[in-house]
C-alpha cells in the first residue's frame, strides 16, 4: 500500500539526511561504537544541518515546523544505516517538549538559540538509583534560598543519556513533601547548567545496546539553581512529565518499527549474497517463508506507527493510543530483528554486522519510556479493565 504520511518536502529532507550520514556518518561509526559516545563537535554539524530546530519557532532561530514527520524520517534513515546520531535523540524528542510548553519567554530566549545551533546540548534527568519508573519516589530535593534567589540542588541520578556531553540538564527535584493524598505531589523542573558547582559526572554507563550514546550517572551537592531557571510552576513537574509521555512513547514506537524495517533489510542482502550447499540461502524455502513474515509485521507496523504520528501532529493521540502504539511496535521489532538475526547464522552474533548491533540496540524499547507491562496496565484501564 502507498504511504501518504510524508509528502515532498520530507523526502527531500531524506535525501539529505540519507547523503549525510553516508558522508559523515558511516566512515567513522565504528570508532564512535569502540568509544562508547559520538564526539561532542558532530553535534554541532547537526546543528549546521538544521536537525535541533525543525520544530523551533523562527525567532529563536528554527523552522517553525509544528510537526514530527521529519523526526520520523530520522527514525528510518539511521536505522536503514544502521547507525545513530549519538545522544542527539534527547536533546530534541525529549528535552525540547518541555522547553516549548514551560519556558517563559525570557527562557526562551536564553535557552533556544544556542540549543538550535547545539552549543548548547541538553539531557533529562529523571531516573534516580533505587527508583527506577516510580518517578514519585524521587528523594533529590531542591530547597528554595532564604533570600530567594535560588534553590539549592541535592541528590544524584542514573541512566541520563547524552549525560556525559550535556550543558544543560532538565532536573526533576522535589521542592516539597508528598501529601497523603497525592505522592505525586511537590516535584518540580530545573534547567541546570552542567559547568554549576557542585554538579558532577559520574560513570559513563557500559550498555549493552546503544553504544554511542553516551549514558551516565550525574551527582549534585549543593549547587545553586537560580530562580531563574524553575521550568513551569514549582511542585507541577509530576503532572509536566506525564504531559509529555505521548510524544516520548511515540518517538520509541516509531523507532522500533524502522529498526524491525531495517532488519529485513540487512537480512534480505545478507541471505541473497551467503552462499549455502552451493546455493544462496535465499534459496531456501524457510528463508523465504521468514523474510515474508517478518515483512508483513513490519507492514502492519509501518501503518500503526504512521498513523500514531498523525494522530501526534493534530494533537489527538491518547495516553492509551501512545502506549498501544509503542506496545506493538516494540514487540514487533523484537520477534523480526531476532528472526533476522537467526537467518544470518553465526555472522549475526558479530559486532562488524549492522544486524547485531540492532539486535542489541532494539531491547531496551521494551524497557524505556515505560515498559510493556506499563503499557499493557494503561491499554487494559483506558479499555475499562
Amino acid at each position: 500500500m502507498r504511504r501518504t504520511v510524508f509528502n515532498e518536502d520530507h523526502e527531500a529532507f531524506r535525501e539529505t539526511i540519507r547523503a549525510f550520514i553516508e558522508a559523515e556518518v558511516v566512515p567513522v561509526y565504528d570508532e564512535w561504537f569502540a568509544a562508547g559516545q559520538a564526539p561532542r563537535d558532530f553535534y554541532y554539524k547537526l546543528g549546521e544541518l538544521g536537525i535541533f530546530g525543525i520544530s523551533v519557532p523562527e525567532e529563536f532561530g528554527g523552522a517553525g515546523m509544528d510537526t514530527h514527520k521529519f523526526e520520523a524520517v530520522l527514525y528510518e534513515e539511521t536505522a536503514r544505516a544502521g547507525v545513530q546520531f549519538g545522544g542527539s535523540g534527547v536533546h530534541v524528542l525529549l528535552a525540547l517538549p518541555y522547553l516549548k510548553m514551560l519556558a517563559t519567554d525570557e527562557q526562551k530566549k536564553r535557552y533556544l538559540p544556542k540549543f538550535v545551533t547545539g552549543e548548547e546540548m541538553w539531557a533529562i534527568a529523571m531516573t534516580e538509583p533505587g527508583t527506577g519508573s516510580d518517578l514519585a519516589g524521587m528523594k533529590t530535593t531542591a530547597k528554595l534560598s532564604e533570600d530567594g534567589t535560588h534553590y539549592v540542588l541535592n541528590g544524584a541520578k542514573t541512566f541520563i543519556t547524552g549525560g556525559v556531553h550535556a550543558d544543560k540538564v532538565i532536573v526533576c527535584a522535589r521542592t516539597a513533601a508528598p501529601t497523603a493524598e497525592d505522592r505525586r505531589h511537590g516535584i518540580s523542573l530545573f534547567a541546570v547548567d552542567t559547568k554549576s558547582e557542585g554538579h558532577s559526572v559520574g560513570r559513563k554507563l557500559d550498555k549493552l545496546g546503544l553504544k554511542t550514546s553516551d549514558t551516565a550517572e550525574l551527582a549534585f551537592v549543593d549547587v545553586k539553581v537560580p530562580v531563574e531557571d524553575l521550568l513551569g510552576e514549582e511542585n507541577k513537574g509530576f503532572y509536566y512529565l506525564g504531559h509529555n509521555l505521548a510524544s516520548e512513547r511515540w518517538g520509541i514506537a516509531f523507532g522500533a518499527y524502522a529498526q524491525a524495517k531495517a532488519a529485513v533489510r540487512f537480512a534480505k542482502q545478507y541471505v541473497q549474497e551467503r552462499t549455502v550447499f552451493g546455493k544462496p540461502v535465499a534459496h531456501f524455502q524457510n528463508t523465504k517463508f521468514e523474510l515474508a513474515a517478518c515483512q508483513a509485521e513490519v507492514d502492519a507496523a509501518e501503518a500503526v506507527a504512521d498513523r500514531a504520528t498523525e494522530a501526534l501532529d493534530a494533537g489527538e493521540l491518547t495516553p492509551a493510543e501512545a502506549a498501544s502504539a509503542k506496545l506493538f511496535c516494540t514487540e514487533v521489532a523484537h520477534r523480526v530483528i531476532d528472526r533476522c538475526l537467526q537467518l544470518h547464522g553465526g555472522y549475526g552474533y558479530m559486532n562488524e554486522y549492522p544486524i547485531a548491533r540492532l539486535y542489541a540496540d532494539n531491547r531496551v524499547n521494551r524497557i524505556y519510556g515505560g515498559t510493556s507491562e506499563i503499557m499493557k496496565t494503561i491499554i487494559a484501564k483506558d479499555m475499562g479493565l
